[in-house]
Order: structure tokens, then sequence, then C-alpha cells
């Protein structure tokens, strides 16, 4: 009888809440705005011959390694940063390896290492989810292969220093070591240079976020050039569809779009934590485009009370360290106000003990 691989049967299956997204999506850190204009405009101009023929990935990863000022043999493009993950875990992980993670993060990262068979090295994040580098430099071994980090964290919108991050890559020179920047615009603090530098040092990004285009799934994974040519070897030549390479080099062309909308949710960000602390909610200061907030025991009636109002957020409660919590994500300035009214009836409503005399604490 076929069976799948042991490694793959004792996996936690993954399934975001996608279904029933009806209202004001902040739930899963998408734009609330949308893709620029020229690129609906580009989508609009492609005809049937486009959809017809296989794509071509190899001149779009050059537009895009001139954008982040790298060589374009360094530049891979993905299906999203899931799949720049997935490649990593592949090109270097054997069964019996070693992955060190620091949680809560991104649950694709475990998924992934743990499919290819490997040890997973999990490490709790220290008080309010500080970095914890002393522990996880005590736990490398000549039998670590893979080192993930999303800096900024997702759910937790903390970030690394960039000199602690590469003093953990030259630490683990037999590890790839990658940093997840799918934040990154809305951080504006980024070790993509330093991958010309450390051969096993590797950065994702995302165009799903700041830009827009989580529907057509578009990321990259860079890194040294010799070891990205390792890295392509078990890509598909067809990974990314003709769609996202078509508009792709359109989105990164209208910058001044991009800015616009990373401004309004840093404005945003701003005005939400200062809600937050008004509001008597405990939160931890993001770098992202989200805050997390500690409800406590009331998080699902938050939560539900949130969507009565056409408000989707994000329960995070089940993640390590984040009982009781919930991710908000930060959008336009029109979506932000949006959010801050609604959680102002939700909390006088649901917790009037926290919202009268209780100030909001900065975790």
């Amino acid at each position: 009888m076929l069976e799948a691989r042991t490694a793959v049967k004792s996996l936690h299956a993954y399934r975001p809440p996608l279904a029933g997204r009806q209202g004001l999506r902040l739930d899963f850190n998408e734009s609330t705005v949308g893709c620029s204009p020229r690129v609906l405009a580009r989508l609009r101009s492609m005809d049937a011959e486009a959809l017809a023929r296989y794509p071509e990935r190899e001149p779009v990863e050059g537009e895009v390694a001139r954008f982040l000022e790298l060589d374009a043999a360094q530049v891979l493009l993905t299906n999203g940063v899931d799949e720049a993950i997935h490649l990593l875990c592949s090109t270097y992980l054997d069964p019996g390896d070693e992955a060190i993670i620091v949680v809560p993060t991104f649950a694709m990262y475990a998924i992934f290492a743990q499919a290819e068979g490997a040890c997973l090295i999990q490490i709790l994040s220290g008080a309010n989810f500080a970095f914890p580098l002393a522990e996880l430099l005590s736990r490398i071994s000549e039998r670590t292969r893979l080192i993930a980090v999303a800096n900024p964290n997702n759910p937790t919108g903390t970030s690394v220093a960039g000199k602690v991050l590469l003093e953990m890559a030259r630490a683990a020179p037999q590890a790839a070591v990658l940093v997840d920047e799918a934040y990154f615009e809305f951080h504006g603090e980024t070790i993509l240079n330093h991958t010309r530098r450390l051969a096993n040092l590797f950065v994702a990004r995302t165009f799903s976020k700041a830009y827009g285009l989580a529907g057509l799934r578009v990321g990259i994974v860079a890194g040294d050039a010799e070891q990205m040519a390792m890295v392509r070897r078990v890509a598909s030549p067809y990974n990314v569809n003709a769609a996202a390479l078509a508009v792709l080099p359109e989105a990164l062309r209208d910058q001044e779009y991009v800015e616009h909308y990373v401004a309004e949710v840093r404005r945003g960000r701003i005005d939400l934590e200062r809600e937050l602390q008004t509001l008597g909610l405990r939160y931890w200061p993001s770098c992202a485009n989200f805050v997390l907030v500690r409800v406590g025991p009331a998080h699902t009636e938050f939560i539900q009370a949130l969507r009565a109002r056409g408000i989707l957020v994000r329960d995070r409660n089940s993640d390590p360290g984040c009982e009781g919590c919930v991710r908000l994500t930060v959008g336009s300035e029109e979506h932000t106000r949006a959010l801050i009214d609604a959680l102002r009836d939700v909390v006088g409503k649901l917790m009037p003990g926290i919202s009268k005399g209780h100030r909001g604490v900065r975790e």
C-alpha cells in the first residue's frame, strides 16, 4: 500500500483561515489598497498568446536584480517567499540535519524543514519577544544546516539588528542562514548587501505586502552566486506565472505608489499603537504593517465582535508566548481609522474594566 513518508505524515498541517473573508481584511497583512494602477493596466493588456506561452523568468530577474543592486546570478524569483523557504530546505537539508528557528515565527519554516526529515530546534524568544542570540549560538552544532529568521518577525513585529544577524551567520558557516525580509518596506533596514560577502547568507523578499501582489504569488531569494546556482537546480523553470512576470517590472517602476502606501502604514502604526495605549490594551511596538495585541481570555469574543463590525483580524493565541493575542494589520489611513473606531466600540462594550482608567502597556 502506498504511504507518504514518515516525515510528511507527522507534519502539522497549516490551514490559514481564508474562507468567508468578507469585510475589511486586516487579518493576513495584505495591502488594503491593492496594487499600482500601472500593474492593472499591464494585466489588461495581456493577450491570449501571452498566456499560451511558458513564462520566461530570467529577463525579469535581471530587472529585479538591478533594482536591488545585485548581480543577476544572485537573484531567483520565486512563487512567493513560501517557495523560497521550500527551495532552501530542499537544497541544504538531509534527513537528520538540524534546522533552528526562534518562536513564535512564520509557520512555514518548520513545515518545510520537517518535510525534509530535518530535526527542528525551536528556541523560545526572550522577554517581550527579544531575540535570544546567546541561546541560539549555543545550539549551533555541526549538524546545523539551516537557520531561519523573519526580520521583522511575524507575528510579533519585532526586529533584530543587522549586526546580530551577521554574527549568527558567521557562527554557522556550514548552515544556510535565511533572513526573511517580507516586511522590509515597513521597516527600512536590510542586510541584502551582505549576501555578496557571506556565502551562507540568503535574504528573501516578497511583493505580496507593500506592493499589493499577494494574489500573484511572487517573491525573491537572493544569496551568493555560487550557492544560488545550487538552489536553481531544485527550482522549476516555470515557477512564476506569466501574469506575475508581466506586471512585476511595472510594480517596480511605480515606487511613488509603494512609498505613499508605506508612509500611510507607518503613520497608521503610530496612531494605532497610541490608541491601544489609551484603550488599556497591551501591545508590542512593531516594525511591520501589523501590531500584536494581548487581549487576554476574551480574545475570541474580541475577534468576533470586530468581525460583526465588518473587520477581520487574526487570532494568534496558539503561537508560543502569544496566549490571548490578536494581530491587527495596519493599512491605509482610511482603514486604520475604521479599525480604531471599531476598537473603541468593542473595548468599551466587551472590556469596560480595561477602557476605564487603565493605561495600555508597551510590552
